[in-house]
C-alpha cells in the first residue's frame, strides 16, 4: 500500500483513526467526518464494521461507499494487516463514533477479532487518546463495570448526551453539539459548536 506521507505542502499531517461500530445514531459519524475535512491538517483513517454498514443503511440516506470516500483512507473490517493495526504507524489516537456496547466489551477485555478492536488495541498499548461516543440506554451493570475498566486505563467516555443550556431547535444542532465536543478531545473547534459562556 502507499499511504499519505506525514508533511504534505510544508504541513506536518495529523493522523486520526476513525470507526463505526453497529450503535444507533450512526449521523454523528458521518457529521464528524464532514467536519473533519475541514481540517486540512488531519487525515481520517476509517473503520466501519458490519454492524455499522447496517446501522448506516437504517439511519441515514448514506451509502457505507459514501460514506467512506469522507475520509483520506478507508480499511476493511478483515483487514489485520492494514497500518492501523500497528503501533508503529504514528497517530493522535482514535474516536469509535457511535460506540455499540458490543465493541467497547471488546476493547475493555483485548478481544482484537478485527481491525476496528485491533486498532483500539494499539491506541490503548501506545497510550493514544482513545474517544469512545458510547451509545446505550439504560446502562446495564455490565455496560458500567466495562466503562469503568476503560475510565481507569484513561479512555474518554463521551455518550452522546442532550445538551441545552444553548436552547437547541433541531436535532441537527444536537448532532453537531456531540461532534463538536468529540473534536475539542483533539484539540479541533467545530462550526456550529456552542461554549457555555456563563
Amino acid at each position: 500500500h502507499e499511504w499519505p506521507k506525514l508533511s504534505e505542502l510544508g504541513q506536518v499531517l495529523k493522523r486520526l483513526v476513525v470507526g463505526i461500530s453497529g450503535a444507533s445514531c450512526a449521523n454523528l459519524a458521518v457529521k464528524f467526518l464532514v467536519e473533519m475535512q475541514a481540517h486540512a491538517d488531519w487525515e481520517t483513517h476509517l473503520i466501519i464494521s458490519e454492524g455499522g454498514r447496517r446501522t448506516l443503511a437504517h439511519e441515514t440516506h448514506f451509502t457505507p461507499a459514501e460514506v467512506e470516500a469522507l475520509a483520506t483512507r478507508s480499511h476493511p473490517i478483515d483487514d489485520i494487516g492494514a497500518s492501523i493495526a500497528s503501533g508503529s504507524f504514528q497517530t493522535e489516537g482514535m474516536v469509535i463514533i457511535p460506540c455499540s456496547m458490543k465493541t467497547l466489551a471488546g476493547i475493555a477485555h483485548g478481544y482484537s477479532d478485527n481491525l476496528l478492536l485491533r486498532a483500539a488495541d494499539v491506541v490503548l498499548k501506545e497510550q493514544r487518546k482513545l474517544v469512545l461516543v458510547a451509545r446505550e440506554t439504560p446502562l446495564s451493570l455490565i455496560h458500567l463495570r466495562n466503562m469503568v475498566e476503560l475510565a481507569t486505563m484513561g479512555v474518554i467516555l463521551l455518550p452522546p448526551m442532550l445538551t441545552c443550556y444553548y436552547r437547541p431547535q433541531t436535532v441537527d444542532e444536537l448532532e453537531t453539539h456531540i461532534v463538536g465536543k468529540v473534536m475539542t478531545q483533539f484539540g479541533m473547534t467545530s462550526d456550529g459548536f456552542k461554549f457555555w459562556e456563563g
